[in-house]
């Protein structure tokens, strides 16, 4: 049976490329993304991957709607009975001086970042208990681990998600339901200065489709006893031991 993968934010960058690499592994998809032009994609990635007979299905939504969270859970089990992976991906939230972000910035990036997550987990669940097995991976940043202070509100939210990872691995690894997060440092879906350029030890930017090849790894069978770990994929650029 061909496994069925949920991506959000899957119209460009990081959530695109995950989802080529995903489809051309034989996944069926179901994608979600706020611009309309996901229904565009999906067409097109369906014909593309035709040979792999490959569905792709596509909703117009937002992660922090919990509305079209629930529009999204019902297509993949209306068009396919089942959830075997899920990547929660996010677009970016507000930047600036800490203690001059307003509490809406705050709240933005809770709902964004972190309970878009939480929301989904307690639609998807259910689902991959009754099957016993499901896998997740969390595209967060290496601002979880080394806060960057021009992004408070990513790197306090994405901290917070890096320690739900870790409680939800734990909670769910008797049925066979793994968790991780990938912390990718800067790729080349980002403008990066020479400045930010020369921080990086591998003096260059991470690749995308090298992002979208790490999750189907961290999804596949081939990482089945992997759970719980915030993987940080930057090129040697922190420093955390």
């Amino acid at each position: 049976m061909k496994p069925t993968a949920i991506i959000t934010a899957a119209s460009k960058g990081m959530g695109s490329a995950t989802a080529h690499e995903l489809a051309a592994r034989g996944y069926n998809l179901v994608l979600m993304s706020r611009s309309a032009d996901i229904h565009t994609f999906a067409e097109t990635l369906a014909d593309k991957t035709s040979v792999h007979d490959t569905s792709v299905h596509a909703v117009q939504g937002s992660v922090t709607d919990e509305q079209d969270l629930k529009r999204l859970v019902e297509t993949a089990m209306d068009k396919f009975g089942r959830i075997d992976a899920l990547v929660n991906n996010t677009g970016h939230p507000p930047k600036g001086k800490t203690l001059a972000l307003s509490d809406n910035d705050w709240h933005t990036g809770f709902d964004l970042i972190f309970m878009s997550v939480i929301r989904l987990m307690r639609l998807v669940t259910p689902v991959m208990e009754q099957q016993q097995k499901g896998a997740i991976v969390n595209i967060s940043s290496f601002a979880a681990l080394e806060p960057s202070v021009e992004r408070p509100v990513s790197s306090t939210m994405r901290a917070a998600l890096a320690n739900f990872t870790k409680l939800y691995a734990r909670e769910y690894a008797h049925a066979n339901i793994r968790m991780n997060s990938l912390l990718p440092g800067y790729v080349d879906s980002y403008n990066v200065t020479p400045e930010t350029l020369a921080t990086i030890p591998m003096g260059r930017v991470g690749t995308v489709e090298e992002v979208a090849k790490t999750i189907a790894f961290l999804l596949s069978d081939d990482a089945a006893f992997i759970t719980g770990q915030n993987i940080i994929f930057d090129g040697g650029m922190t420093q955390r031991v």
